[in-house]
């Protein structure tokens, strides 16, 4: 999806992109990060274990997450009658657990394939499980690890658990949503999904505290002082949260877990991204590019996104807040000249939408400041080669490494100042923002595919791998 370019006077927002959710570069494996969460990063929140206290009785090491499910709806189920339970946690406890049961690959499969034959599941998105599961497994294998058979299983269950309720209960996003927490934690379970994925040894990443350090609108523990900071981005899959979560939570969780995802209504309505949309916190908007796919329905989006415009308004003026945008027109796509996927793959920002961000927090009340983000993280889910228009495309997996990048902050007048012409001014600081990201992503190029590691960093771009 994509940011849509628009004007604030008229009744349409941002088209937004599509969200969604270490060690050395040598090759050994005990320089790994584990990929199964232990206790103390459960899927379950842990003001949900205050009001269940019974629930921390369980064993004091978690093998999985389908076993941290298992726990956690024994303990709502043991304090259910001394400490009442609340809707939530009433459906958590009365449904189906055909997958959360299951303990083999064999299992899973023919759970999916008993839904569909007792009518509670769509052939479809049966279908798309089933190669989710797949493609998950080989990707998973593809890392190595001995343990791959039972990461699979634990967060395939889970997973395919989550999709299936949802397919009987429909989840509704507000225009501004925050993450689900409780009674389960839809985050951990993005993290913990995508974490297998992730190739740490050859990931890389130049933080945002190193950018802001020396700032006096972020402590070094992440906690923002009253300033509103809005991460303007590339985009490259529906796993760009979690990526950047995971790259930033050795040092900066608390940035991780508060940002706001500007989100494209395709990754809250395709049943195989909800449950990993869920654990973050969106602003929810129709992107420009399907407004009018279903004419009918256009002028309905027009007015949700005119509420998202307003949900973002208010939350600027509250100051405080870490917004993530991706100008770009979509997901990155192959460069048409080098057939590598890269920020040039798609068209250059769209003027307009990061001009509406610019006036939306310079209009706010409160200081902002906006950073050029560079992501790469393609190849461990990369989109269609093509944009597509129907909701159910295939998700293609890797294991690999990934890279983060962000620039320092660049100052609309300081643009501004060598131009007469208004709209010259704001072209030229689009231009300014994406030439920034494409530096920055050609340096994680270097980095991970050319295999320099932190010796391609530049004088601009610092890398560290700040979980070795």
């Amino acid at each position: 999806m994509l940011l849509l370019s628009v004007s604030l006077q008229s009744h349409t927002l941002f088209s937004v992109s599509r969200v969604s959710s270490s060690s050395s570069f040598s090759s050994s494996s005990s320089s790994r990060p584990p990929l199964l969460p232990k206790l103390s990063s459960s899927i379950f929140s842990r003001s949900a274990a205050r009001r269940f206290p019974c629930a921390l009785t369980f064993a004091s090491k978690v093998r999985g997450m389908a076993e941290l499910v298992e726990d956690k709806e024994a303990g709502v189920a043991v304090c259910a009658s001394g400490s009442g339970v609340g809707a939530e946690e009433s459906m958590e406890l009365n449904r189906s657990r055909t997958f959360l049961d299951a303990r083999t690959e064999g299992a899973l499969l023919t759970g999916i394939r008993e839904e569909v034959q007792a009518g509670r599941l769509p052939p479809n998105v049966a279908s798309g499980m089933e190669e989710l599961y797949q493609n998950y497994r080989n990707a998973v294998f593809q890392s190595g690890n001995p343990r791959a058979n039972e990461i699979t299983l634990s967060n395939m269950s889970v997973a395919l658990d989550r999709i299936f309720l949802d397919v009987q209960d429909p989840f509704v996003f507000s225009p501004h949503h925050k993450a689900q927490r409780e009674p389960f934690d839809y985050y951990m379970f993005g993290q913990n999904y995508i974490r297998p994925l992730v190739d740490f040894r050859l990931s890389i990443e130049q933080q945002l505290e190193m950018i802001v350090r020396d700032s006096d609108h972020i402590r070094p523990s992440g906690c923002v002082l009253g300033h509103n900071i809005v991460l303007i981005s590339n985009h490259q899959t529906e796993a760009d949260p979690a990526v950047i979560a995971l790259l930033l939570e050795s040092k900066n969780p608390t940035i991780a877990e508060n940002t706001i995802y500007v989100a494209g209504d395709r990754v809250v309505t395709d049943p195989l991204c909800k449950p990993f949309s869920m654990g973050r916190n969106l602003l929810c908007v129709y992107s420009k590019k399907h407004m009018n796919d279903v004419p009918e329905l256009t002028e309905m989006k027009r007015r949700a996104n005119t509420r998202s415009l307003k949900e973002m308004a208010l939350l600027l003026r509250g100051g405080s807040q870490i917004i993530w945008i991706a100008p770009s027109g979509g997901r990155d796509r192959p460069d048409p000249l080098t057939k590598e996927w890269h920020p040039r793959g798609q068209a250059p920002f769209d003027a307009t939408s990061v001009d509406n961000m610019r006036r939306l927090t310079e209009h706010s009340g409160v200081p902002g400041h906006i950073y050029p983000l560079a992501l790469m993280c393609y190849n461990i889910m990369p989109p269609p080669p093509q944009v597509e228009k129907d909701i159910g495309e295939k998700r293609v997996i890797s294991f690999h490494g990934v890279g983060l990048s962000v620039a320092p902050e660049i100052k609309f007048h300081e643009i501004a100042g060598s131009y007469e012409k208004p709209d010259e001014a704001k072209e030229a600081y689009a231009h300014a923002i994406f030439s920034s990201i494409v530096e920055q992503y050609n340096v994680l190029n270097s980095a991970i595919h050319g295999k320099q590691g932190l010796r391609a960093s530049t004088p601009t771009v610092s890398l560290s791998q700040p979980w070795k």
